[in-house]
């Protein structure tokens, strides 16, 4: 009864300090002619609530894709339709035609806000917390330290609830196909991670590790017994599950090509803004825009996305474990985010829900990146005037995870991992005293160089000759780290001969 009562303590503080985003700024607020985040989502509600389903993608009239266009799969749409009809009911200006752009007002904010808490409420946080109690040989207390720590990253809800998105439903469907799969649920996980795709494209970072694990699972059981027979269940239950969420789409070849055009705008370039993956963090000494065709460069980015993300996908085809799942999951988002094609800053959240999977494994490491995937949105949070939440949720979550894990004193045994992995590659090695060492300065270090860089940011005015000195910097820094923690992650996954036996302790 005791655990029950603190993890409900440490749902409500994580329920709290979400709300408490949510009072200040969005994205575009006050800012014409194209506002921002919370517009688009205002203007999506505004298109699929007045116009046929046929006209939801395509430029007409009434629906000028250059104004905020619908660019997400049917999912998001019908899930704006939604909101769009208690929108209606509550003030028809809210989602009249043409004449709502732009709006903004208190009562509106207080719905919009209102509709990501439930969403999160529905479809994020519930899966989180049967995530947290499903581990096994795991104390009760440290389930709770868990769940307090995935649900205080800062990210996810300074993006959410400040910013304006709702990453919480596509993040919380995939969860469910997580625990699904851990559940041997195989065709319900499978249904919602289909879920979590049709809701948005960007889970296409977490669909080879969900394929490679159902398709190893299935050649273990047997290709020509049982796990033919899984196989061909989890094809019809994918192909039937897409089937209903694009039926109003399937009548006419033309309205599937556009969805897909729209969903996958290739014409966009490799990147736009400064994001903290390779191409853009290149972009300042090699011009590759201007050097390469843009077919070549879209080669060239799912060339590397391959190299990045296979060696850890072909084990966990060979070697079908839950733990494998969530450290494939971790290196094929991060291998998407680096190198793959028009990546923005907000897709690092798909990287940093897989890591709160293993935070119990390897907690020092996954606090470290979750407080650099937070601080690679810096740019973004200051444009949308959210750098107090930014400050407090990062200390919030630094204090809870130091706390909860004792990260400083985790080093020496993510240190001996390390050796462990060292001595099986014939490597040589340092020691584990050196590399606790080295470790915790780098860690301090990191630390360090993020507080100075945030200060900087905010208070101070670049030089009029390189006016995104500081962004450039964000950008650059993180994608160093992103690159460590990439190979790091992957040493981790790949040397582990213990994965089985590690697997039936923890699941």
């Amino acid at each position: 009864m005791e655990t029950r009562s603190v993890a409900t303590l440490s749902v409500l503080l994580g329920l709290i300090v979400r709300w408490s985003v949510s009072f200040n700024s969005y994205s575009g607020a006050a800012k014409p002619p194209l506002y921002g985040d919370y517009e688009a989502q205002r203007h999506w509600q505004e298109i699929t609530y007045n116009l046929p389903v046929s006209e939801w993608y395509f430029n007409t009239n009434d629906n000028n894709l250059q104004y905020w266009g619908l660019d997400y799969p049917p999912l998001t749409a019908y899930h704006s339709l939604l909101c769009a009809y208690v929108a209606n009911l509550i003030n028809p200006d809210w989602v009249a035609l043409n004449t709502s752009r732009g709006y903004e007002s208190l009562p509106h904010k207080l719905f919009m806000r209102t509709t990501v808490l439930i969403a999160d409420l529905i479809a994020y946080i519930p899966a989180v917390v049967i995530y947290c109690f499903s581990l096994k040989e795991t104390s009760a207390n440290k389930k709770v330290s868990i769940l307090l720590c995935i649900l205080l990253y800062p990210g996810l809800i300074l993006i959410d609830y400040g910013h304006f998105q709702y990453n919480c439903v596509s993040l919380g469907f995939a969860l469910w196909g997580v625990l699904g799969l851990s559940y041997d649920w195989d065709l319900l996980g499978s249904l919602a991670f289909c879920l979590a795709l049709n809701y948005k494209q960007m889970e296409l970072y977490h669909s080879l590790p969900f394929f490679c694990y159902l398709l190893g699972k299935c050649l273990k059981k047997g290709i020509k017994g049982r796990g033919l027979a899984l196989l061909m269940k989890v094809a019809l239950t994918v192909v039937a599950s897409f089937a209903l969420c694009w039926l109003p789409f399937l009548t006419d070849v033309g309205q599937i090509l556009q969805v897909l055009r729209r969903l996958f705008p290739v014409d966009r370039g490799l990147f736009e803004d400064k994001v903290a993956n390779v191409w853009c963090s290149l972009s300042i000494l090699l011009k590759v825009k201007n050097i390469l065709s843009p077919e070549t460069q879209l080669m060239l980015s799912f060339a590397f996305t391959v190299l990045a993300l296979l060696p850890a996908c072909i084990k966990l085809t060979l070697q079908p474990t839950l733990r494998g799942l969530k450290f494939a999951l971790v290196s094929s988002a991060l291998a998407f985010f680096l190198f793959s094609f028009q990546v923005h800053e907000k897709s690092i959240l798909l990287v940093s829900v897989p890591v709160c999977l293993i935070v119990d494994e390897v907690p020092f490491v996954s606090t470290w990146f979750l407080l650099v995937s937070t601080f690679s949105m810096l740019p973004l949070l200051l444009k949308d005037g959210l750098l107090l939440p930014y400050i407090v949720t990062t200390l919030m979550f630094l204090l809870a995870s130091v706390t909860a894990f004792s990260i400083h004193e985790k080093t020496s045994e993510e240190a001996r991992r390390l050796k462990s992995c060292c001595l099986s590659l014939q490597m040589p090695f340092p020691g584990v005293r050196v590399l606790t060492n080295i470790i915790r300065s780098f860690f301090f270090l990191s630390v360090t160089g993020m507080a100075i860089l945030t200060f900087m940011s905010a208070t101070l005015t670049p030089p009029l000759r390189f006016p995104d000195l500081f962004p450039v910097l964000v950008s650059v820094i993180c994608c160093v780290h992103f690159l460590v923690f990439l190979i790091y992650f992957n040493i981790i996954y790949l040397c582990d001969s213990q994965n089985e036996r590690d697997q039936k302790k923890k699941h």
